[in-house]
């Protein structure tokens, strides 16, 4: 049974996630602010995270970056609606993915357990074969079993959902998929986006890619048709 530490301020979100989470068979600790998490991972850390950033005492930046001198341990955001620098700068901090409120549970649900997933494999040793782990296209290397993707050379660390929408388009080169079959990789069906929401993901996965590489274009827009890979 994983367990998973909810910190976040609001009480009320803390009691509904955790039921959620314990519904479906979680083992769950809740704390209402950074510090107080802190002291209680100092003892024992939960195999997963999942860190409001606006807190009193400790903020959830400052608890990642205390988290990161001593542990991997896996870490997921929540964050207003509007706070993309904080997201960035999250990411950057070595967060694994954001989940944006209000939020569906159901998505932060399967968000956790896409990263618990990737955590096993990489805690074992598995080697990537050739039945669709491993994706090599021109200059980009992509490895699903290990959530690692590298383009020219250079590492670029992606959310969940950057890493799959990347995976969807890059699998068949040239083709386009619609937004809403995009939806469909990245998204559980009880889970409703809009086409903002998708094309949003896009912007931010171009712009990480242009960190390793300013000339990335290997993703193309087809206005009101959708996206697709060409390779490089």
């Amino acid at each position: 049974m994983s367990r998973i530490a909810l910190v976040d301020d609001d009480r009320n979100i803390l009691t509904s996630v955790a039921m959620t989470l314990e519904a479906e068979g979680f083992e769950v600790e809740t704390y209402a602010d950074g510090q107080s998490a802190l002291e209680a991972f100092a003892k024992r850390l939960p195999d997963l995270a999942v860190l409001d950033i606006k807190m009193p005492r400790m903020d959830g930046m400052d608890l990642l970056q205390r988290l990161r001198m001593r542990t991997s341990m896996p870490v997921i955001f929540l964050t207003s609606k509007d706070d993309e620098i904080d997201e960035i700068l999250g990411l950057r901090m070595g967060a694994d993915d954001y989940v944006k409120k209000p939020f569906s549970q159901r998505l932060l649900v399967e968000r956790i357990r896409v990263i618990l997933r990737r955590e096993a494999v990489t805690a074992g040793e598995s080697v990537p074969t050739e039945d669709g782990q491993l994706i090599e296209r021109g200059h980009l290397r992509m490895d699903s079993l290990r959530h690692a993707v590298n383009w020219k050379g250079q590492d670029v660390s992606l959310t969940v959902t950057e890493f799959l929408l990347l995976q969807a388009l890059a699998q068949r080169p040239g083709f386009v998929k619609s937004r809403d079959q995009l939806m469909d990789v990245a998204y559980d069906d009880q889970v409703y986006v809009d086409d903002r929401t998708i094309d949003s993901h896009i912007k931010r996965l171009r712009k990480k890619m242009r960190t390793a590489d300013p000339e990335f274009s290997a993703i193309e827009t087809l206005y009101g048709i959708g996206y697709r890979y060409n390779e490089e």
